[in-house]
């Protein structure tokens, strides 16, 4: 296995439910390592870029809408096969197909927005890892 990188991001739902130190205590449990944190506002611009392949389509406006609900926690974590991992403890993007025991099966949304209001985002390969961490961290703001 080797040491990986992933982003999370931890959703309005999720900072509203005051889910940030469980869903961190989690991870950390895991052996996961937290390499950048930040709390930020998502502009439009942000949005639209990093849901590019949904943009088209009639809900986004929805999605960008919950997203800018409050502001999101962005996480850098690393650790051995982490994004597969991260992933795992995650649970599938739709809540309602959650397990328990998985963050989403335990606090993610039962009802019709249960693939929108499922606590947090998690990377889902090593190219959108560097290219979500690059989006959301500047220059210096993922430490070693």
């Amino acid at each position: 296995m080797a040491t990986e990188t992933t982003l999370v991001l931890l959703k309005p739902d999720g900072i509203q439910q005051g889910l940030t130190g469980t869903v961190l205590e989690r991870y950390l449990r895991e052996g996961f390592r937290i390499r950048g944190l930040k709390m930020l506002q998502a502009s439009d611009e942000l949005l639209n870029e990093h849901y590019a392949h949904i943009t088209h389509l009639e809900f986004f406006p929805n999605i960008r809408a919950f997203m800018q609900e409050t502001p999101i926690i962005a996480v850098a974590l690393e650790g051995e096969d982490a994004i597969s991992r991260v992933r795992q403890i995650l649970g599938p993007t739709d809540s309602n197909e959650a397990a328990p025991g998985t963050i989403r099966g335990d606090f993610g949304s039962k009802d019709q927005f249960s693939k929108m209001r499922n606590i947090c985002h998690a990377s889902d390969s090593p190219e959108s890892a560097a290219t979500e961490l690059k989006r959301f961290f500047e220059e210096g703001e993922v430490f070693d």
